[in-house]
């Protein structure tokens, strides 16, 4: 299986008083196949606390943390430390990076990996703000990790 760079698709979105913006819109292609974001609204940027969290709940599934840090940047996470499986939600947020609150692991908000000398990754989910709101993935939110369904 081959994953190529993502290709960029660019769309003409109408907005009000008769101008048009430019819009991006990622686009991956993974064998033939072409996945298109499509956004779920989860809350507002002031919903979540500067330096804090909020957890979006998933059926059957490890829960996802949501993060901003102090300049405004929200980052979202699979709720699980790559060590050992502590809620990263219940850490504390630094920089870009979040301490994991049970063996104070620091993990880099942008990709979900462990800061050296600590090794491992926890899944990442593509996040969209417009408007001062927050949006994930749809997709992403529904896929299975594959860890998860090793342990299922």
């Amino acid at each position: 299986m081959t994953i190529e760079k993502p290709s960029v698709l660019k769309t003409v979105i109408p907005a009000q008083a008769g101008i048009q913006r430019l819009s991006l819109m990622p686009e991956i292609e993974i064998q033939g196949l072409i996945m298109k974001h499509q956004w779920k609204p989860i809350c507002a940027i002031a919903d979540i606390p500067v330096l804090g969290a909020r957890v979006v709940n998933r059926a059957n599934a490890t829960d996802v943390a949501v993060f901003r840090n102090s300049e405004d940047k929200v980052f979202a996470l699979l709720d699980k430390c790559p060590h050992k499986g502590g809620p990263l939600s219940q850490g504390i947020v630094f920089g870009e990076r979040v301490a994991c609150p049970l063996h104070n692991w620091n993990i880099e908000l942008p990709t979900g990996c462990a800061a050296t000398p600590d090794e491992g990754c926890t899944q990442r989910f593509s996040v969209k703000i417009e408007d001062g709101k927050v949006f994930l993935d749809l997709n992403e939110l529904n896929e299975l990790n594959v860890a998860e369904v090793r342990a299922a």
